[in-house]
């Protein structure tokens, strides 16, 4: 059975998938070519910053790991998990790559796959050390 604490915190981490999944479908589906957010972050990192060595390639890996990297948290924190939330979210991505074959202005990767998945994961493994923390506190 589960107590009202249990309930409360599933009810915000559901309350926080819905709005994060609607944030990332508007992105991933809105026919915007991300190409040119990502060179200018890459002109910002070199010109403002004096970082190089940064193609868009790798701006667009890590944008991605940080863009999954919360659904794998929520996801953990909803099934108390780790593992349900990485596969459930190489399924969404897989989802999403596959989405974007019909958007002109997109072209699905498999490296966006591996980054999403990434993403999910150290999101998951983030959640799973607050999960063990918790239990190891209850008595």
């Amino acid at each position: 059975m589960e107590n009202a604490s249990h309930r409360r915190t599933r009810t915000w981490v559901i309350i926080g998938l819905v709005v994060y999944l609607l944030i990332v479908v508007a992105v991933l589906v809105l026919p915007v070519s991300y190409s040119a957010i990502v060179t200018a972050i890459g002109d910002w990192l070199r010109n403002e910053l004096g970082i190089g060595g940064f193609g868009t390639g790798w701006i667009e890996f890590a944008t991605n790991v940080l863009m999954f990297a919360p659904l794998g948290f929520l996801l953990t924190l909803l099934f108390q998990h780790s593992w349900r939330g990485v596969v459930l979210a190489f399924v969404f991505s897989a989802c999403a790559e596959l989405a974007q074959f019909v958007i002109p202005s997109r072209q699905p990767s498999l490296r966006d796959i591996v980054a999403n998945v990434l993403g999910a994961a150290l999101g998951a493994f983030l959640a799973w050390l607050i999960v063990l923390r918790r239990r190891k506190r209850r008595p």
